[in-house]
């Protein structure tokens, strides 16, 4: 079976709308009381918006309910999804650890809560039934204070068994008054050896070319080949990729048609600069990767030689993928038949 690598997926967006509604129904009488039939809730969580704004405020709905208790029920269902249906074999998981810390504690409390996050996402997600190797992405925040953004920087180092690299979310049409504070934090990252990527380009408002020279990947970047090719080759030259992720610019209306993507992909292939194509938000998508390649190809947006291409920068560009060992004997490792899962994780109409 095909293999891939996901490197750019939200822990927010990435619960699937049948196993966010079953917990509202079983464990949350408030949500489950506002989302009585799981069709209308289908229908209100994957549909399209009208702006980046608007399709982040998704992510409050499920920020509220990934708290400490529950961040195990959704991680196991978040890596059984990905190995059985996206066939993954490697999945970085991004969030930002503040918002999953309890709003009844103070600033300074919820900083010190954030440690006891990543380690249960951590632990959570390493599951013996379903192989996949993973890490952790900690977001910094548009929105959040200087304060908190830079302890998430610091968690990053403190917790390098579970953190692969530290990112900048938000909405990058917000980065503009405190541009000079993330070029700091960037730099910092970087001089505590963090790798670094960031969610910029994605909007023609969050075009920054200041904060480029700080990344190892970038976050979407797709308004650099069609607005802005002239830094095509500045990003070629640093080994940068970008994380591509379809659907996404459907559903913040950052793109009429996938067809705008063709451009994307034919400038960076002819500068040389790789594409690792992603979900961004499986869940809330309803759209599993697979099925973004599938869609890609069937436009014709990409050839499959491209398409090939793409999966392979996916494993070079990822951060926590043992680069050591040659790929095929890793991926040999997790078929083995010791290692595949050989009766459901949980009964029937328990999932």
């Amino acid at each position: 079976m095909a293999l891939y690598a996901e490197l750019h997926r939200h822990l927010g967006g990435s619960v699937v709308p049948r196993i966010l509604w079953r917990y509202f129904q079983r464990h949350d009488p408030a949500l489950g009381r506002r989302f009585p039939e799981y069709p209308a809730f289908e229908e209100f969580y994957t549909k399209p918006r009208n702006t980046l704004d608007e399709y982040l405020e998704l992510h409050t709905l499920v920020e509220g309910v990934q708290t400490i208790e529950t961040l195990p029920y959704f991680i196991y269902r978040l890596i059984r999804g990905a190995y059985i249906f996206e066939n993954l074999a490697y999945l970085e998981l991004r969030y930002t650890p503040y918002l999953r810390t309890s709003d009844q504690l103070s600033q300074s409390a919820r900083i010190d809560q954030m440690a006891e996050i990543v380690e249960v996402v951590g632990k959570a997600s390493e599951v013996n039934e379903y192989p996949i190797v993973t890490g952790q992405i900690l977001c910094m925040h548009a929105r959040l204070p200087y304060e908190v953004n830079r302890a998430i920087v610091d968690l990053a180092h403190q917790k390098s068994e579970y953190v692969c690299a530290v990112d900048l979310a938000g909405g990058d049409n917000h980065y503009g008054d405190r541009l000079d504070e993330f070029i700091q934090l960037y730099d910092y990252a970087r001089t505590l050896g963090i790798n670094t990527t960031g969610h910029l380009y994605e909007t023609p408002e969050g075009c920054y070319p200041e904060l480029l020279p700080y990344l190892m990947r970038i976050g979407h970047g797709i308004q650099i080949p069609l607005k802005h090719p002239e830094l095509l080759t500045e990003v070629a030259k640093r080994g940068q990729c970008l994380e591509v992720c379809p659907t996404t610019y459907l559903k913040t209306g950052t793109l009429d048609d996938l067809k705008q993507l063709k451009i994307v992909f034919d400038r960076c292939f002819e500068a040389g600069v790789d594409i690792a194509i992603c979900t961004d938000n499986a869940g809330l998508h309803n759209v599993r990767l697979p099925f973004e390649y599938e869609t890609l190809l069937t436009r014709d947006i990409i050839d499959f030689r491209q398409m090939q291409a793409c999966q392979q920068a996916a494993f070079r560009h990822a951060f926590a993928w043992p680069h050591q060992q040659p790929p095929a004997e890793i991926l040999t490792d997790l078929l083995k038949p010791e290692t595949l899962p050989l009766v459901p994780a949980v009964p029937l109409g328990q999932g």
